[in-house]
């Protein structure tokens, strides 16, 4: 069974291409923060990612740097002879699922105060609505 669940935010916007088929393709990458953090050692992962289709197409108009959100794939390693000739390996994700992890409000910073579903009504306002 090859399934990958992460949690972790976007580490810049994403880069976005279209395939020869016309495709988006979303590449991009997230920091996925360590449970347990020791002296001397990175405290995040970092990981690659790729959406097609209508994802890529919600990657490209929803998630920007510093997105936190969720997703949840394949594992999958790819081998690829560069321009010089010299072989490569690198290992992504290949996304069937993605969420938001945290509010629009949440990922701005905002207190529970500051945020609220509903607009704010000028004073006075109110007292000249037909159904108050």
């Amino acid at each position: 069974m090859n399934l990958v669940i992460l949690m972790g935010r976007l580490t810049k916007d994403p880069d976005i291409r279209k395939s020869q088929s016309g495709t988006t393709v979303a590449s991009y990458s997230i920091a996925v923060d360590r449970k347990f953090k020791r002296e001397g050692e990175p405290t995040a992962d970092f990981f690659n990612l790729v959406s097609f289709g209508k994802q890529g197409e919600f990657v490209e108009k929803y998630l920007k740097k510093g997105t936190k959100i969720v997703v949840s794939g394949t594992l999958q390693n790819n081998e690829y002879t560069n321009r010089e000739g010299a072989k490569n390996k690198n290992t992504q994700i290949l996304v069937s699922e993605v969420e938001f992890a945290e509010s629009k409000g949440e990922s701005k910073g905002e207190s529970n105060e500051e945020k609220s579903d509903f607009l704010s009504v000028p004073e006075g306002l109110i007292e000249t609505l037909p159904f108050s």
